[in-house]
């Protein structure tokens, strides 16, 4: 049972995985006699964790009232929570979640401390927090009597490895949209939906990688017009720096665009965000970390396809309204 709790948060956390940055994916759930009370995530850096939504949640469901306050102000939540939260209202909650509690205080107050000040029966945890600074937040709940067991989630241990390498270069994601039967070209594929989630992407990536004769073929805009989200920085991997510079993503403004091979940029910590035909990844198989498939209910036909030589191991699958959402790391 505590897998499937677990399960639980890794799913909410996928919807999210990428859009935190430079933050990790974590999801939480609270559960009480066994009743599943709240299912959240972090959403985006700087705001909430996913533990304070789940708590935020959970008064709502016992205590019944719709609570007035912005529920993504991290500090305001936990001293709503702390003052209006006494006389062991969690005493019988556990929360399950998929990354250690933080201990620290940063752009939001610790995560542990607020758990520990609520006084839960006991936390569950897929992962210890692989950053030293940001650890200790097992210590901090034992020291404050609450009973905490570790799982060593494979799974959950895959959902923050993002963050990991994200700290020491940069994590490549290659963004794949195409039809059941492998088809890619012909215009849009994907739902509304899917094509959102990837200007979401965009959005908070350090920079977009796009190649050359994708650029002079499908003449892209690669901005974030459908999530109103900044338009991301581009860099056009192409030998000849030839370009028809009336193509609309050379007009956006505020971004940058750069065109060559040097990809010692990938190097430097950071977030890409890899767009383009077979040819690009193939170009880039051994630099690519993970791959994000939205695989549409079409069956199409034509000549376009993806034909690369990488072995895949999948992550986690999810659907959207209609789409299939794919996450897989690249094996060889």
């Amino acid at each position: 049972m505590n897998l499937d709790y677990l399960q639980l948060a890794i799913d909410e956390a996928y919807k999210y995985q990428l859009l935190t940055y430079p933050n990790p994916a974590v999801g939480a759930v609270v559960v009480k006699e066994g009743r599943v009370l709240a299912i959240e995530a972090h959403q985006k850096a700087g705001t909430s964790h996913a533990e304070v939504l789940a708590l935020l949640a959970t008064f709502e469901v016992l205590s019944g009232k719709c609570v007035a306050i912005d529920k993504f102000d991290a500090a305001a939540v936990h001293h709503f929570l702390v003052t209006e939260a006494g006389d062991g209202f969690f005493k019988d909650c556990t929360i399950y979640v998929t990354l250690e509690p933080c201990s620290h205080r940063g752009k939001t107050p610790s995560c542990a401390n607020l758990i520990a000040q609520l006084g839960l029966k006991k936390v569950v945890i897929g992962a210890l927090d692989p950053i030293r600074s940001h650890s200790g937040g097992v210590q901090m709940l034992r020291s404050a009597g609450i009973e905490v067991e570790m799982l060593n989630s494979k799974a959950a241990k895959d959902l923050i490895e993002p963050f990991i390498i994200w700290q020491k270069r940069a994590f490549v994601v290659f963004k794949l949209a195409q039809t059941l039967n492998g088809q890619i070209g012909g215009g849009y594929i994907s739902s509304q939906e899917s094509l959102t989630h990837v200007h979401k992407i965009r959005a908070v990536t350090s920079k977009l990688l796009i190649g050359g004769n994708t650029v002079r073929v499908d003449r892209p805009t690669l901005d974030c017009r459908f999530s109103e989200g900044r338009a991301p920085d581009i860099y056009i991997y192409s030998r000849s720096g030839d370009f028809d510079k009336s193509i609309p993503l050379f007009s956006v403004p505020d971004r940058s665009v750069a065109i060559g091979e040097d990809l010692e940029f990938l190097q430097k910590p950071g977030l890409v965000l890899v767009e383009g035909g077979e040819g690009m990844l193939n170009a880039l198989e051994e630099r690519v970390d993970w791959m994000l498939h939205f695989v549409a209910p079409l069956l199409k036909s034509g000549e376009v396809s993806y034909n690369g030589r990488s072995g895949l191991e999948f992550l986690h699958i999810a659907k959207n309204s209609t789409d299939l959402v794919l996450w897989s790391r690249i094996i060889g």
